[in-house]
C-alpha cells in the first residue's frame, strides 16, 4: 500500500526533513522503492527505505533468485 510522501517522511524520521529534501532524494534515487509521481504529489510504498548510500547491499541480497 502507498502513502503520501509526507506521510511517509513522518513515519521514518523525527523530526521529518522538509518535502523539498526529499524530492531531491527522489531524484538521486536514495529511497527504494522509487516513489510514483501521480499529478503533483509522490506516493511511497510504506515498506520503502532510505539509503544515501552508506549502507552497501549484501552479495547474497542482491543475487536474483
Amino acid at each position: 500500500m502507498k502513502m503520501r510522501l509526507g506521510d511517509w517522511l513522518a513515519s521514518q524520521f523525527t523530526p521529518a526533513p522538509a518535502i523539498r529534501t526529499a524530492r531531491l532524494w527522489i531524484k538521486q534515487g536514495k529511497i527504494y522503492p522509487a516513489p510514483t509521481k501521480v499529478g503533483r504529489a509522490y506516493y511511497v510504498e510504506q515498506n520503502a527505505i532510505f539509503n544515501d548510500g552508506t549502507i552497501r547491499p549484501r552479495l547474497a541480497n542482491r543475487i536474483p533468485r
